[in-house]
């Protein structure tokens, strides 16, 4: 059986240890940017269906 060498690894693309941190940045940003765009979603659906919530409901 043949050892392959690292740099042959799939996702080993020999970049600094930058990358990963501007990777986990823009997941940060694309999670915080979704969450507030489900938000405004649920928001709109609410206020289509003309629910809203009450004292007993709320939590």
């Amino acid at each position: 059986m043949r050892e392959t060498p690292k740099s042959d690894m799939p996702g080993n693309t020999g970049k600094p240890a930058a990358a990963p941190t501007q990777a986990g940045a823009r997941q940060d940003r694309l999670k915080a940017a979704l969450k507030a765009n489900m938000g405004r979603r649920k928001a709109q659906a609410r206020a289509r269906t003309g629910d809203v919530p009450d004292e007993k409901n709320k939590g």
